[in-house]
């Protein structure tokens, strides 16, 4: 194998995480992207070349995390162990051998134990006031280590001998269902999920009468008065991004999520103050630390939540909002780019405001730069680029392609 003999480009990827929708009738018949105002996505769409893109595989509802890994090239199927431990590894826990990870959500339930709000309102101040009420519990011989992350979110880790990681989930992931009791397949993971339901069970009695939950009631806000751990996994074996590429790469990321899956592959995670990863997170400063980030890294990928944020809350109007501002962290990027530079900008899923979860509809993408073969397609958005030229491809194909673009892929063959 050999390498191209062009000059080696550099490239980006910017995920909208979520963006894709359906049609609203709200909004006329468009999609949320289709009913945006998006001029920076649209002239790179006239610019470059568009399609749409099935991250893992048509109509399979992808998960952020099985879809970053293969919109990076990591196939989902032979690698991914569970979202847990790049939770874990985003909030910067140490995993040792044979720990247990979970993603957790503070969440508010009733004294029934029937959950009223997954996220607890979205509750964004008094988390580490909480975690303190629960960190360093015991479980026998089981040791839990937890952290908050951002908003409602946190991450345990279970780590004792003779543990499992086939455990069901004790969030129910809707709300007006009790919490479920979490069940383990073989002996070991049974170990795992009486430990998990212990941990539910003094999570809700550390956290019920907290001062912070105390104070949230009385100013109307849902409690976050119990954590439910979900998500079980082990670490996973993945070779780096350089290794796999022969390039240099960075993760400019709000969530602990995408932050992990960054440094499982050794991608470099700049500190960007400003991203939030809510409503209210910077778009700004995301696309600067992608400029900052490119000045001494081949290959930068930035992940903006907020649109996945308005479809899990039903909310078409906002959605469209959090696309605008998506449009605009776009628009400072490309303005911004010094020297040849190779763009792709998509979703990770869809995550339609009917449906408030992520749905397995394709999502719209375009690549965009100084070698990439433009199409007619002349707006940005489902039905526009379902006409481009890179037709329909599958997530794993992305690196492929814009690797090609940047002159760094080895030959296949002689």
């Amino acid at each position: 194998m050999s390498k191209s003999a062009a000059r080696k480009q550099k490239g980006v990827i910017l995920i909208a995480d979520g963006m894709g929708d359906r049609p609203i009738d709200l909004l006329e018949g468009r999609t949320p992207l289709e009913a945006a105002s998006t001029p920076n996505l649209d002239r790179l769409a006239a610019e470059g070349e568009c399609g749409m893109m099935d991250p893992v595989a048509p109509g399979v509802r992808a998960g952020s995390d099985t879809s970053h890994l293969a919109l990076l090239g990591y196939d989902p199927h032979a690698c991914y162990t569970g979202r847990g431990p790049f939770e874990v590894a985003g909030v910067g826990l140490e995993v040792k051998g044979g720990d247990i990870c979970f993603r957790c959500n503070f969440a508010s339930v009733d004294e029934n134990m029937v959950v009223t709000d997954r996220r607890a309102g979205r509750i964004a101040e008094g988390t580490q006031e909480l975690t303190a009420a629960v960190e360093g519990m015991t479980i026998g011989d089981v040791k839990c280590f937890f952290k908050e992350s951002v908003e409602h979110r946190g991450a345990l880790i279970l780590r004792g001998p003779g543990l499992g990681h086939q455990v069901s989930d004790a969030d129910p992931h809707n709300e007006g269902a009790k919490v479920l009791a979490a069940e383990g397949v073989d002996e070991a993971s049974k170990k795992t999920a009486a430990a998990v339901n212990e941990f539910v069970k003094r999570s809700y009695e550390a956290l019920r009468k907290h001062p912070v939950n105390l104070e949230r009631e009385k100013q109307g806000k849902p409690p976050a008065n119990i954590i439910l751990p979900r998500g079980a996994g082990v670490a996973p074996a993945l070779d780096s991004f350089r290794d796999r590429y022969g390039i240099s790469g960075a993760a400019v990321v709000e969530t602990a999520l995408i932050a992990g899956i960054a440094r499982y592959l050794a991608l470099d995670l700049p500190d960007v103050p400003g991203a939030t990863g809510g409503y209210d997170s910077d778009e700004s400063a995301l696309a600067q630390a992608v400029l900052a980030a490119l000045k001494d890294h081949d290959f930068v990928i930035c992940n903006f939540k907020a649109p996945d944020l308005a479809g899990h809350d039903g909310n078409a109007a906002k959605k469209v909002k959090c696309i605008e501002k998506m449009d605009r962290l776009v628009g400072e990027v490309v303005s911004n780019l010094r020297g040849p530079t190779h763009v792709v900008v998509s979703a990770d899923h869809s995550t339609p405001v009917s449906y408030k979860d992520h749905s397995g509809d394709s999502v719209p993408i375009l690549f965009w730069g100084p070698e990439v073969r433009r199409d007619g397609v002349q707006a940005f958005g489902e039905r526009p680029c379902a006409a481009g030229g890179i037709g329909r491809i599958q997530g794993r194909y992305i690196m492929h392609i814009l690797t090609n673009l940047m002159g760094t892929q080895e030959k296949f063959g002689a």
